[in-house]
């Protein structure tokens, strides 16, 4: 009896040793990417309710924190200081105060936020600013001081929950120097992220004992552009080639991923990103088991989680009701009079009231011979009557400055050739799309139905021209004369005035297109507006008063017989119409 008692009670001390030394440790972790402004349920600039926004967000997150405590971990991807006028408003109008950015970011108590391109495009002023005021870790893993070869931001972030330890390492995509100036990021460089996540991946995991690496990427999944060997999208490609993450959150190119992906070591590694605008999160749901103190196991799940039933957070919504109505009144402040109404629908099919207005604005405040622009949005309008500042965000919609270059006749017809080779079709019959179009694309925030990105979509003003859709691509452009009557000379040098972000190489049009080098692109700029296209744009219709918005017709696409009814047939399948 002595024995079997003896053995009993051996065997509840050897179960009570085994749970003691088994642990199983459940955390998630929630990311938000792209935000673009979009913090209250209301559009500024359509003046009308919105669907997601963070303060939706919030009450996803709080839901979660009452569950998972301090091991929630929430996380943002950047591009959070550009986008909706909150952004504008804050950076450029009231910068003496806390920009609403951070506050929005430490309300939420976010755990850490990777730098985004658009975060960078304000200028060191705002965003360094914007750095200080946040109270969670800004990360950038592969933004270096060029002086002194070391990150300007922090690298990654630890994080110890229930004895977890927690890395995530930020990264930006390194293509910057494609769309802004230099003076935009003085003093600073950006690695190609392959190398730098090799980097960076071993510090985490030799030298912090790290039990759970997350990567934080403002770089889309892959493809994009390529620059000195450093791509734009190069998430995937980390993934691959980099072993020893568990998870990666991106952003950047505005669409909803959810891929695992096998790295080089055999690994797979979950990747997700929540596309733009606060509308869905990416939330991941991990499990780690321990015995002995030895992590045996990690259990990793994703989903991308739609925001647009959420309630909103009444308590959120009232901490910042004085910003909201401070923000509406910027925006309902009345600056002109449209006489007719515009909209962007036009710009793809050809001379239009709303692109045109804006290239004779450039050409009159630039004084330059020739303007390029293009449509910024895919279906917006300005409505006949008063026009407000809300309007302005409409007809333009980021804080590019103006540029003048000096360009050859030659090299104008190279960047316009590259423009609608983009854009539109080498028709065979008149059964042809007019445009070129993706189905695939109709999600697609950026692309919207169309193979390429619109905004690069330039016209030209100042010159008139046809295109010609049965042309192979490269001989489309037919430059007939400049618009006051004088001849087009192909090696004359011409003053055009653009975007800062394609006077910046923004595109390619300047050097894919007009074959010029990227590093010649500063030499040709004779002017920079200092404050942005907005601005002046704003300036100027307030100068008029009363606006008449007509479109020109200094260009066209031909042959017509076959264009005009393709447009009809394209606008149709665009618009639903």
């Amino acid at each position: 009896m002595k024995k079997t008692l003896f053995t009993g009670i051996m065997t509840v001390c050897l179960l009570t040793n085994i749970m003691a030394e088994t642990k199983t440790v459940n955390l998630r972790i929630v990311e938000t990417s792209d935000v673009h402004g979009y913090f209250f349920p209301y559009d500024f600039v359509e003046r009308k309710p919105l669907q997601g926004t963070l303060m939706r967000v919030n009450t996803y997150v709080d839901r979660l924190r009452d569950e998972y405590g301090e091991n929630l971990l929430l996380i943002d991807n950047g591009d959070i200081l550009q986008g909706q006028p909150t952004c504008y408003w804050s950076n450029y109008v009231m910068t003496t105060d806390q920009n609403i950015a951070a506050k929005m970011v430490n309300y939420m108590r976010y755990d850490a936020e990777t730098i985004g391109n658009h975060d960078v495009e304000p200028g060191h002023a705002v965003y360094d600013k914007w750095i200080r005021e946040v109270r969670c870790p800004i990360l950038g893993a592969n933004v270096m001081e060029t002086k002194s070869g070391q990150p300007y931001l922090k690298p990654y972030a630890l994080f110890v929950r229930d004895g977890v330890k927690i890395a995530v390492i930020g990264m930006l995509t390194p293509t910057i120097p494609c769309w802004l100036n230099e003076s935009v990021y003085a003093g600073l460089e950006f690695e190609e992220m392959v190398s730098s996540a090799k980097k960076w991946v071993k510090q985490v995991r030799e030298a912090e004992h790290a039990d759970l690496v997350i990567g934080l990427f403002h770089s889309g999944k892959e493809g994009g552009l390529v620059l000195n060997g450093a791509e734009e999208d190069a998430t995937a490609h980390v993934a691959r080639e980099v072993p020893g993450f568990d998870i990666i959150f991106f952003g950047h190119d505005h669409q909803v991923h959810n891929d695992w992906i096998q790295s080089k070591s055999g690994k797979q590694v979950l990747t997700l990103d929540p596309s733009c605008f606060a509308r869905n999160v990416a939330d991941a749901q991990i499990s780690l088991t321990y015995e002995n103190g030895t992590l045996k196991k990690k259990d990793i799940k994703g989903n991308i989680v739609s925001m647009n039933k959420e309630e909103i957070d009444q308590k959120m919504l009232q901490q910042f009701q004085p910003e909201f109505e401070r923000i509406k009144a910027y925006v309902d402040r009345k600056i002109g009079h449209f006489e007719t109404t515009v909209t962007t629908r036009d710009c793809f099919f050809g001379n239009s009231a709303f692109m045109d207005f804006i290239h004779q604005l450039q050409l009159n405040i630039s004084g330059a011979d020739i303007s390029f622009n293009a449509p910024l949005s895919f279906d917006s309008k300005i409505e006949a009557g008063d026009v407000t500042m809300a309007e302005m965000f409409k007809l333009y919609r980021f804080e590019n400055q103006l540029y003048v270059l000096n360009m050859t006749g030659r090299e104008i017809l190279g960047h316009l050739e590259e423009s609608y080779d983009r854009w539109v079709n080498t028709m065979k019959s008149a059964d042809d799309h007019l445009l070129r179009l993706n189905s695939n694309s109709k999600n697609d925030q950026q692309r919207t139905g169309f193979e390429n990105y619109t905004f690069n979509f330039d016209s030209a003003a100042g010159i008139d021209y046809e295109v010609d859709v049965t042309k192979p691509n490269g001989q489309k452009v037919k430059i007939l004369r400049m618009s006051n009557g004088e001849p087009f000379q192909i090696d004359k040098t011409y003053k055009v005035v653009m975007s800062s972000y394609r006077g910046n190489g923004g595109g390619d049009l300047l050097t894919k297109g007009a074959g010029i080098q990227k590093e010649q692109l500063n030499s040709r700029i004779i002017y920079q507006s200092p404050l942005d296209l907005r601005h002046y744009l704003t300036e100027e219709i307030e100068r008029l008063g009363n606006v008449s918005p007509q479109a020109a017709s200094n260009w066209k696409f031909v042959p017509e017989e076959w264009t005009v009814p393709a447009a009809k047939r394209d606008y149709k399948l665009l618009f639903r119409e």
